[in-house]
C-alpha cells in the first residue's frame, strides 16, 4: 500500500466519484453522490461486501427521526450531543458531535423514504449512556440485514459496485489532489481507475495486529472479532499524505462475546438486570458502564472468560436478535431452576452466586449504588430461571483515524483539506473519545452512516468543480 505520484500516470477508467469500501459508510456515500447528480463507483476487496456492519446488530442512533415522532418520543440534538460527548468525558469536541447529532435523523429518514431502507425503532429497552429511545435497525436486530438492505439501493440505483477489486495505491499530485488508485482485480490484474474525488470509506486498524498493539496496547492480546480486512489502509495512506489523525486509543470492544462461539450476546441481558461475573463467581464491574470498556475487564479475568448471568425479561429482549437466536440454537444458552443448578452448569461457586444476588437484592430494597456504583431499582432482580452464557472479551472496531472537517473531507496536519479526500466510518476519528470507555452504543454505524452522507454530497460538489 503506498502513495505515488500522479505525474504522467495514464488511468484505464475515469469515474467522479469513486468510494474505497462496501460496508454501510462506502454504500450510504454511493447514494448520496447519486442522489446528488454524480456518477459513482465503489470498489470492495472482499469478494462478497460485507465489512463491519455485517457483523454489528445494525443499530444506528438517531435523534428527531419520523419513527421517533411517531412513538411520541421527545428527542434533540442536543440532548443526543450531550450524550455523546458525556461518554466521552467531555473528550470529544463538542461541534464535531453537533455535526453528528444534526445529521443523523435526516440521514435515517432520507434512506427509508428515498432507498426504501426498513428501520424499526427499538422501544423494548434502553441503551446505557442514551437519554431516550433512538436506536434504529432492521427487525431482525442484525447488521448482516442492515448491509443487504443498501447492496440492494446501490443495486437499484444503478450504481457500479466491484467486488474483488482491493485498492492498493493511491495517485497523489504536488497539491495533494488524488488523481486516482491501482486495484488488484481477483484474477491479480492490476487496473488503474481515475477519479475527481475519492472517499475512503474501507474502516480502521482493527485486522492489523500491529497496529492495534502499537496504538491500542491494552486490547492488543484480546480476540479480535471485527472483519478482518480493516487493515488500516486509510490511516496509512492518510500518513503518507500528511493526513492528521486523531484519538488513536479509540475503539469498540464488547465484554460479552459467546466463547468459543465469537457470537456477541446483546447487552440488553445486562440492560434487563443482568450482571457479569468472573470464574471465581465474583463481579468485577459496573456493567451499566457499558459493553465496549469491558472488552478489556473481562480479557483481564482469570482465564480471561467471564459468564453472563441474567433472568427471563433479559432472555425474552434478546431474543429479538439474530446473534442471540443463534448462540441460543449453537446450546450456549444455560438454563437452571435454582442458584445451585446454575452453579453446577457453569461450575461457579455457589456461595459466591448466593452472595452476589443477596448484594443486588440490597441495593435495590434499599436504593442505594451497589460497590461498584450500580443501581438495580427499577430494573428486574435475578432470579429463576436463571439464564447463562460464558463470554470473552474482543475487539471489535477502532474509532480513531483520519481528522475531517463537519463535511468529511481529510484534514492536513495544519487543519486545512485536501482538495478531494474524503472519509468516513473507521477510516475517521469518531465520536467516542480516546478509548474503549467513550464508545455509545451505535456509535460506530452512526459515524459510518452519517459521515458517509456528508462525504457523498461533499464528493459529488467537489466533483462538478472539477
Amino acid at each position: 500500500m503506498a502513495v505515488l505520484q500522479a505525474n504522467g500516470v495514464d488511468f484505464d477508467f475515469k469515474v467522479p466519484v469513486l468510494v474505497v469500501g462496501a460496508g454501510a459508510c462506502g454504500l450510504v456515500s454511493a447514494l448520496a453522490a447519486h442522489d446528488s447528480g454524480q456518477s459513482v463507483m465503489v470498489l470492495e476487496r472482499d469478494e462478497r461486501p460485507s465489512g463491519s456492519t455485517s457483523l454489528s446488530a445494525g443499530l444506528i442512533p438517531a435523534a428527531c427521526t419520523r419513527l421517533q415522532k411517531a412513538h411520541g418520543i421527545e428527542d434533540s440534538p442536543e440532548l443526543f450531543v450531550s450524550d455523546l460527548v458525556a461518554k466521552t468525558h467531555d473528550h470529544t469536541p463538542y461541534d464535531q458531535a453537533m455535526v453528528i447529532a444534526r445529521n443523523a435523523g435526516p440521514m435515517i429518514d432520507w434512506l427509508m423514504d428515498q432507498h426504501q431502507i426498513v428501520f424499526e425503532l427499538v422501544t423494548d429497552f434502553l441503551y446505557p449512556g442514551h437519554s431516550c429511545l433512538r436506536m434504529h435497525g432492521p427487525k431482525s436486530r442484525t447488521g448482516a440485514d442492515l448491509e443487504q438492505a443498501l447492496l440492494a439501493a446501490v443495486e437499484r440505483a444503478g450504481i457500479d459496485l466491484i467486488s474483488g477489486a482491493s485498492v492498493e495505491d493511491l495517485f497523489v499530485d504536488a497539491t495533494g489532489r488524488v488523481t486516482g488508485v491501482r486495484c488488484r482485480r481477483r484474477d491479480g490484474a492490476m487496473e488503474l481507475l481515475g477519479c475527481n474525488a475519492l472517499v475512503l470509506a474501507c474502516s480502521g486498524f482493527a485486522g492489523n495486529a500491529e497496529m492495534v498493539r502499537h496504538y491500542i496496547p491494552e486490547i492488543a492480546d484480546a480476540e479480535c472479532c471485527g472483519h478482518l480486512s480493516n487493515t488500516g489502509d486509510a490511516v496509512n495512506w492518510g500518513l503518507a499524505m500528511g493526513a492528521a489523525l486523531a484519538d488513536m486509543g479509540a475503539y469498540q470492544g464488547h465484554g460479552s462475546v459467546a466463547h468459543p462461539h465469537a457470537l456477541p450476546l446483546t447487552w440488553a441481558v445486562i440492560a434487563k438486570g443482568g450482571i457479569l461475573l468472573n470464574i471465581n463467581g465474583q463481579r468485577f464491574s459496573n456493567e451499566m458502564r457499558g459493553y465496549s470498556e469491558h472488552g478489556a475487564e473481562v480479557a483481564a479475568q482469570p482465564d480471561h472468560v467471564a459468564w453472563d448471568i441474567y433472568n427471563s425479561e433479559g432472555h425474552e429482549a434478546a431474543m429479538q436478535f439474530h446473534d442471540y437466536r443463534e448462540i441460543k440454537a449453537l446450546g450456549a444458552v444455560k438454563t437452571a431452576a435454582s442458584l445451585a443448578e446454575l452453579a453446577h452448569l457453569t461450575g461457579l461457586p455457589q456461595a459466591a452466586l448466593q452472595a452476589e444476588c443477596d448484594a443486588i437484592a440490597e441495593a435495590a430494597r434499599s436504593g442505594s449504588p451497589d460497590r461498584f456504583g450500580r443501581r438495580f431499582e427499577g430494573v428486574p432482580l435475578l432470579k429463576a430461571p436463571y439464564y447463562a452464557v460464558k463470554v470473552n472479551g474482543a475487539l471489535f472496531h477502532t474509532q480513531g483515524g483520519l481528522m475531517v472537517d463537519h463535511n468529511a473531507r481529510v484534514l492536513r496536519e495544519n487543519g486545512e483539506p485536501f482538495p478531494n479526500l474524503l472519509a468516513g466510518g473507521g477510516a475517521a476519528r469518531g465520536v467516542s473519545g480516546d478509548s474503549s470507555y467513550g464508545y455509545l452504543s451505535g456509535n460506530g454505524l452512526l459515524t459510518a452512516t452519517t459521515y458517509g452522507r456528508l462525504a457523498g454530497i461533499a464528493a459529488a460538489r467537489i466533483a462538478f468543480e472539477t
